[in-house]
């Protein structure tokens, strides 16, 4: 059977108070008093759709790894590696450049395999899957990563700002040794405009909420569910978890008492912690599912909507419970949601997402100079998927990776091959606080770190503040945004050290 054999999940660590969000703009509009409740979660500044779509990637690959009792090193190893991957998200940095290359190429995979990046709708995430599922049934790849992640932006003050959240997630499709099976799917295409974004535009324009539930949501969604049930040949008192989002209230509710779904199947849509997460929400709220409340055999309906609808119907196998209680026990949305930290300070929210101009004072004044394409190019693995060198003549480790070795002892010449740093565990040799160099979230945290097996550089620390890291303390590397060229609009990407903590 062909079906999903790993996932993982990803949320940013800050976590907003919708009561700040409330406090700074309830004096114009009272009625956001009774929406103070609960938190969203928010990108740091250096966080964009594809750094969440590679760490969700990630925890999805590494715990699948695991689960097939092999290293990391084997998440790249060409016959083990995927064999496409697929991003979906609406909320892409580059327009025209293969986003899901950067994600490709930042996991270290081989440069063999297929990309896509799919967009232009919020059902772009289960549209996904399903192409995944269809590429793995037909034959034209052993297995697919299918990752989704948006970073919406929203006005301030709008109501975008309080219902959206940052977030990611990702599967692998296989056809075997699933978790959850692909049974049966149907699809809709319908030119029903509840929101659009131009192409020239940052926010969405959105059309009132009665017209959207009641003539899209409620006259799409229905009938594609009654044609999948009749197409599996199950009622639909047989579907014992139904996965669905909608910044509406009640909508999902209504929708699934309108085509005869239990109440009690209604999965929780994480907005009191999360936030509702765009193209990647309905496939969030289904690795949720899996983890908390699936059980082996159960029926499990996924609908994503946007323009006309996807609905999957997914079934459990007896293999799902040892997956989410061993492997995947921290790689998934449910550990995410736990390693956040509140945050209160809405103007933070508000620099971060470029909603505010702030005085950046005169260290910031200098031009990002241009990007040398070349170099980017002839050193990528180095710069996207943090790979070093390992001298084959002593063993040391390296980064980056030179025609010399540095091993004092061995000065060996060329005999450098690909190491890659990203699962390398590491500690902090030396570190500073610096308020005098720019940084978006001052101070600019930086130091040397060494790895276990060998091997040290300079780096900077994210996800941070004063106090937080200390010489000794364990860190990890994170993808993340190094800077922005503001002339061209170039993102550059690179790694970064983040401390090791308990969820």
């Amino acid at each position: 059977m062909v079906g999903i054999t790993a996932f993982g999940g990803y949320v940013p660590r800050l976590r907003l108070a919708r009561q700040a969000i409330v406090a700074a703009h309830v004096w114009a509009d009272p009625g956001l008093a009774g929406k103070a409740k609960g938190a969203r979660s928010m990108c740091n500044w250096d966080e964009d759709a594809v750094t969440m779509a590679v760490e969700a990637a990630r925890n999805c690959l590494n715990a699948r790894a695991a689960w097939r009792g092999q290293t990391p090193a084997a998440v790249a190893d060409p016959e083990h590696a995927p064999g496409a991957v697929f991003l979906a998200t609406t909320t892409a940095p580059f327009a025209d450049r293969q986003n899901a290359g950067i994600v490709s190429g930042a996991l270290g995979l081989p440069e063999s395999i297929a990309t896509l990046d799919v967009t232009g709708s919020q059902k772009a995430g289960t549209g996904a899957l399903l192409q995944a599922f269809g590429a793995v049934a037909g034959g034209l790849h052993g297995d697919v990563l299918v990752a989704a992640s948006d970073h919406r932006s929203s006005k301030a003050a709008s109501p975008g700002e309080l219902a959206f959240g940052d977030g990611a997630v990702a599967f692998t499709v296989g056809a075997g040794d699933t978790l959850v099976d692909f049974v049966a799917a149907e699809s809709a295409s319908v030119d029903f405009i509840d929101h659009f974004r131009p192409a020239t535009e940052r926010f969405d324009y959105t059309w009132e909420e009665r017209w959207i539930r009641d003539e899209g949501l409620t006259g799409i969604v229905p009938p594609v569910i009654a044609r999948l049930l009749a197409r599996a040949g199950i009622e639909a008192g047989q579907i014992a978890h139904f996965v669905m989002s909608s910044t509406i209230a009640r909508a999902v509710d209504g929708i699934a008492k309108q085509c005869g779904i239990a109440a009690a199947a209604l999965c929780p849509d994480l907005a009191g912690e999360l936030g509702e997460t765009g193209t990647a929400h309905p496939l969030v709220m289904l690795a949720h599912a899996l983890e908390t409340r699936v059980q082996p055999g159960d029926y499990v309906l996924v609908v994503g909507f946007g323009q006309g609808c996807d609905a999957i119907l997914l079934r459990a196998t007896d293999r799902l419970p040892a997956w989410t209680a061993g492997a995947g026990a921290g790689a998934g949305v449910l550990a995410a949601l736990a390693k956040g930290t509140p945050e209160t300070n809405y103007q933070k929210f508000l620099a971060f997402n470029d909603l505010v101009t702030l005085e950046k004072g005169m260290r910031a004044e200098k031009d990002d100079y241009k990007t040398a394409l070349t170099v980017t190019y002839r050193k990528r693995d180095m710069l996207t998927g943090l790979i070093g060198g390992r001298c084959t003549q002593c063993g040391t480790i390296q980064f980056p990776r030179t025609d010399v070795c540095v091993n004092p002892q061995c000065r060996a010449t060329g005999t450098q091959e690909p190491h890659p740093f990203r699962e390398e565990p590491a500690s902090i040799l030396t570190w500073s606080a610096d308020y005098l160099t720019y940084t978006a979230d001052p101070p600019s945290h930086y130091g040397m770190i060494t790895f276990t097996n060998g091997g040290r550089f300079m780096t900077d620390f994210t996800d941070v503040k004063v106090g937080d890291i200390e010489v000794g303390m364990a860190v990890r590397m994170m993808f993340r945004i190094k800077s922005v060229d503001s002339i061209r609009g170039f993102v550059r990407y690179f790694w970064k050290a983040v401390p090791v903590r308990a969820s």
